[in-house]
Protein backbone atom coordinates (compact mmCIF):
# COMPACT_ATOMS: atom_id res chain seq x y z
CA UNK A 1 0.00 0.00 0.00
CA UNK A 2 2.59 2.39 0.94
CA UNK A 3 4.57 1.66 -2.70
CA UNK A 4 1.29 2.64 -4.09
CA UNK A 5 0.93 5.59 -2.27
CA UNK A 6 4.64 6.92 -3.10
CA UNK A 7 3.72 6.04 -6.80
CA UNK A 8 0.41 7.89 -7.10
CA UNK A 9 2.16 11.00 -5.42
CA UNK A 10 4.79 11.07 -7.69
CA UNK A 11 2.43 10.90 -10.59
CA UNK A 12 0.42 13.88 -8.93
CA UNK A 13 4.00 15.53 -8.51
CA UNK A 14 4.70 15.14 -12.43
CA UNK A 15 0.86 16.26 -12.93
CA UNK A 16 1.53 19.71 -10.70
CA UNK A 17 5.00 20.24 -12.25
CA UNK A 18 3.51 19.77 -16.29
CA UNK A 19 0.83 22.29 -14.94
CA UNK A 20 2.99 24.44 -13.57
CA UNK A 21 5.72 24.31 -16.32
CA UNK A 22 2.42 25.35 -19.02
CA UNK A 23 0.79 27.79 -17.43
CA UNK A 24 3.50 30.72 -18.07
CA UNK A 25 4.00 29.62 -21.47
CA UNK A 26 0.06 30.15 -21.93
CA UNK A 27 0.33 33.25 -20.13
CA UNK A 28 3.01 34.51 -22.73
CA UNK A 29 1.46 33.10 -25.61
CA UNK A 30 -1.83 35.11 -24.63
CA UNK A 31 0.17 38.39 -23.79
CA UNK A 32 1.66 38.26 -27.06
CA UNK A 33 -2.01 38.02 -28.62
CA UNK A 34 -2.95 40.36 -26.69
CA UNK A 35 -0.20 42.63 -28.17
CA UNK A 36 -0.90 41.95 -31.43
CA UNK A 37 -4.85 42.98 -31.67
CA UNK A 38 -3.77 45.72 -29.89
CA UNK A 39 -1.31 46.96 -32.37
CA UNK A 40 -3.82 45.93 -35.31
CA UNK A 41 -6.52 47.50 -33.27
CA UNK A 42 -4.02 50.99 -33.48
CA UNK A 43 -3.03 50.81 -36.61
CA UNK A 44 -6.54 50.52 -37.82
CA UNK A 45 -7.58 53.39 -36.02
CA UNK A 46 -4.68 55.40 -37.67
CA UNK A 47 -6.30 54.24 -40.84
CA UNK A 48 -9.30 55.63 -40.03
CA UNK A 49 -8.41 58.99 -38.69
CA UNK A 50 -6.54 59.41 -42.19
CA UNK A 51 -9.12 58.32 -44.06
CA UNK A 52 -12.02 60.66 -41.75
CA UNK A 53 -9.41 63.48 -42.37
CA UNK A 54 -9.85 63.43 -45.97
CA UNK A 55 -6.67 65.23 -46.01
CA UNK A 56 -5.01 63.00 -48.77
CA UNK A 57 -5.08 59.05 -48.97
CA UNK A 58 -1.24 57.63 -47.79
CA UNK A 59 0.47 55.60 -50.25
CA UNK A 60 -0.64 52.44 -49.89
CA UNK A 61 -4.50 53.02 -49.95
CA UNK A 62 -4.30 55.70 -53.27
CA UNK A 63 -2.44 52.11 -54.85
CA UNK A 64 -5.32 50.38 -53.55
CA UNK A 65 -7.74 52.70 -54.76
CA UNK A 66 -5.73 53.19 -58.59
CA UNK A 67 -6.34 49.18 -58.78
CA UNK A 68 -9.76 49.28 -58.14
CA UNK A 69 -10.25 51.78 -60.53
CA UNK A 70 -8.22 49.95 -63.37
CA UNK A 71 -9.66 46.33 -62.68
CA UNK A 72 -13.02 46.79 -61.09
CA UNK A 73 -12.43 45.26 -57.99
CA UNK A 74 -12.99 46.48 -54.42
CA UNK A 75 -10.43 48.23 -52.66
CA UNK A 76 -11.04 45.66 -49.76
CA UNK A 77 -9.70 43.17 -52.56
CA UNK A 78 -6.83 45.18 -54.11
CA UNK A 79 -5.42 45.01 -50.53
CA UNK A 80 -5.60 41.39 -49.93
CA UNK A 81 -4.20 40.67 -53.53
CA UNK A 82 -1.09 42.80 -52.97
CA UNK A 83 -0.67 41.45 -49.68
CA UNK A 84 -0.88 38.31 -51.05
CA UNK A 85 1.10 39.03 -53.90
CA UNK A 86 4.10 40.85 -51.64
CA UNK A 87 4.02 37.68 -49.14
CA UNK A 88 5.23 35.29 -52.33
CA UNK A 89 7.60 38.06 -53.78
CA UNK A 90 9.05 38.61 -50.15
CA UNK A 91 10.00 34.65 -49.88
CA UNK A 92 12.51 35.23 -51.99
CA UNK A 93 14.63 37.32 -49.66
CA UNK A 94 14.12 35.29 -46.72
CA UNK A 95 11.09 36.52 -45.38
CA UNK A 96 8.62 34.19 -44.19
CA UNK A 97 4.85 35.13 -43.44
CA UNK A 98 3.88 33.72 -39.86
CA UNK A 99 -0.01 33.96 -38.24
CA UNK A 100 0.54 37.14 -37.26
CA UNK A 101 0.46 37.84 -40.97
CA UNK A 102 -2.53 36.73 -41.93
CA UNK A 103 -4.38 38.44 -39.08
CA UNK A 104 -2.67 41.50 -40.21
CA UNK A 105 -4.39 41.08 -43.71
CA UNK A 106 -7.56 40.50 -42.00
CA UNK A 107 -8.22 41.99 -38.83
CA UNK A 108 -6.93 45.78 -39.79
CA UNK A 109 -9.89 46.03 -42.69
CA UNK A 110 -12.18 44.59 -40.38
CA UNK A 111 -11.38 47.32 -37.35
CA UNK A 112 -11.28 50.59 -40.04
CA UNK A 113 -15.29 49.04 -41.11
CA UNK A 114 -15.74 49.18 -36.72
CA UNK A 115 -14.13 52.32 -36.44
CA UNK A 116 -14.94 54.81 -39.31
CA UNK A 117 -18.76 54.93 -38.16
CA UNK A 118 -17.82 56.01 -34.95
CA UNK A 119 -15.24 58.34 -35.78
CA UNK A 120 -16.80 61.78 -36.94
CA UNK A 121 -15.46 63.60 -40.36
CA UNK A 122 -12.67 66.03 -39.46
CA UNK A 123 -13.29 70.11 -40.64
CA UNK A 124 -10.89 72.92 -40.33
CA UNK A 125 -7.66 72.23 -38.21
CA UNK A 126 -9.15 69.35 -37.37
CA UNK A 127 -8.06 67.72 -40.65
CA UNK A 128 -4.31 68.07 -40.66
CA UNK A 129 -4.63 67.37 -36.79
CA UNK A 130 -6.41 63.50 -37.74
CA UNK A 131 -3.74 62.69 -40.39
CA UNK A 132 -0.63 63.83 -38.19
CA UNK A 133 -2.37 61.39 -35.73
CA UNK A 134 -2.48 58.76 -38.28
CA UNK A 135 0.73 58.85 -39.23
CA UNK A 136 2.01 58.51 -35.74
CA UNK A 137 -0.08 56.21 -34.58
CA UNK A 138 0.83 54.03 -37.68
CA UNK A 139 4.72 54.12 -36.48
CA UNK A 140 3.16 52.94 -32.65
CA UNK A 141 0.92 50.52 -34.49
CA UNK A 142 4.08 48.93 -36.36
CA UNK A 143 5.96 47.92 -33.60
CA UNK A 144 3.34 47.03 -31.04
CA UNK A 145 2.23 44.33 -33.73
CA UNK A 146 6.21 42.82 -35.02
CA UNK A 147 7.09 43.10 -31.25
CA UNK A 148 5.49 39.72 -30.65
CA UNK A 149 6.79 37.70 -33.50
CA UNK A 150 4.09 36.10 -34.15
CA UNK A 151 4.45 37.71 -38.12
CA UNK A 152 5.32 40.94 -39.46
CA UNK A 153 2.20 42.19 -41.80
CA UNK A 154 3.39 41.51 -45.77
CA UNK A 155 4.19 45.09 -46.53
CA UNK A 156 6.46 45.67 -43.32
CA UNK A 157 7.99 42.37 -44.04
CA UNK A 158 9.11 43.64 -47.16
CA UNK A 159 10.72 47.09 -45.54
CA UNK A 160 12.33 45.02 -43.25
CA UNK A 161 13.71 41.85 -45.64
CA UNK A 162 14.99 45.24 -47.94
CA UNK A 163 16.57 46.49 -45.42
CA UNK A 164 18.35 44.10 -44.14
CA UNK A 165 19.27 42.96 -47.75
CA UNK A 166 20.56 46.32 -48.38
CA UNK A 167 21.84 47.10 -45.16
CA UNK A 168 19.62 50.53 -45.70
CA UNK A 169 17.85 52.10 -42.23
CA UNK A 170 14.74 51.21 -41.76
CA UNK A 171 13.29 54.82 -42.38
CA UNK A 172 14.55 55.18 -46.25
CA UNK A 173 13.05 52.04 -47.18
CA UNK A 174 10.45 53.02 -45.64
CA UNK A 175 10.30 56.38 -47.26
CA UNK A 176 11.29 55.00 -50.94
CA UNK A 177 8.63 52.25 -50.39
CA UNK A 178 5.72 54.76 -49.93
CA UNK A 179 7.05 57.34 -52.74
CA UNK A 180 7.21 54.45 -55.02
CA UNK A 181 3.45 53.09 -54.39
CA UNK A 182 2.29 56.73 -54.33
CA UNK A 183 3.49 57.42 -57.73
CA UNK A 184 2.33 54.30 -58.89
CA UNK A 185 -1.28 54.93 -57.13
CA UNK A 186 -1.61 58.43 -58.47
CA UNK A 187 -0.04 56.92 -62.70
CA UNK A 188 -3.25 55.01 -61.96
CA UNK A 189 -5.54 57.31 -60.96
CA UNK A 190 -6.40 57.80 -57.55
CA UNK A 191 -6.33 61.43 -56.13
CA UNK A 192 -3.65 62.71 -53.42
CA UNK A 193 -3.60 65.54 -51.42
CA UNK A 194 -1.15 67.38 -49.17
CA UNK A 195 -1.49 64.62 -46.50
CA UNK A 196 -0.33 61.96 -48.90
CA UNK A 197 3.14 63.40 -49.24
CA UNK A 198 3.20 64.04 -45.61
CA UNK A 199 2.45 60.40 -44.76
CA UNK A 200 4.73 59.51 -47.26
CA UNK A 201 7.54 61.27 -45.88
CA UNK A 202 6.61 61.11 -41.99
CA UNK A 203 6.50 57.51 -41.87
CA UNK A 204 9.47 56.41 -42.49
CA UNK A 205 10.63 57.78 -38.88
CA UNK A 206 7.70 57.14 -36.99
CA UNK A 207 7.97 53.43 -38.17
CA UNK A 208 11.62 53.44 -36.67
CA UNK A 209 10.18 55.10 -33.73
CA UNK A 210 7.66 52.58 -33.08
CA UNK A 211 10.04 49.62 -33.79
CA UNK A 212 12.82 51.11 -31.39
CA UNK A 213 10.30 51.73 -28.66
CA UNK A 214 9.24 48.09 -28.28
CA UNK A 215 12.52 46.56 -28.73
CA UNK A 216 12.75 45.36 -32.01
CA UNK A 217 16.17 45.56 -33.93
CA UNK A 218 17.06 48.25 -36.55
CA UNK A 219 19.27 49.53 -38.61
CA UNK A 220 19.46 52.80 -38.11
CA UNK A 221 23.07 54.27 -39.36
CA UNK A 222 22.90 56.34 -42.53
Amino acid sequence: MEKNTTSGSLRAGTADGWVGARTPTLARASRRWAQLVLGLFVYGLACALMIRSEFGLGPWDAFHVGLHRLTGMSVGVASIVVGIAIVGGTWFIGVRPGPGTLANMVLIGVFIDLLLPLLPPAAGWLRPAYHVAGTVLTGLATGLYIAPGLGKGPRDGMMLGIAARTGWPVRRVRTVIELTVLVLGWALGATIGLGTIVFALGIGPATEWGLRLFGVPVRTDE
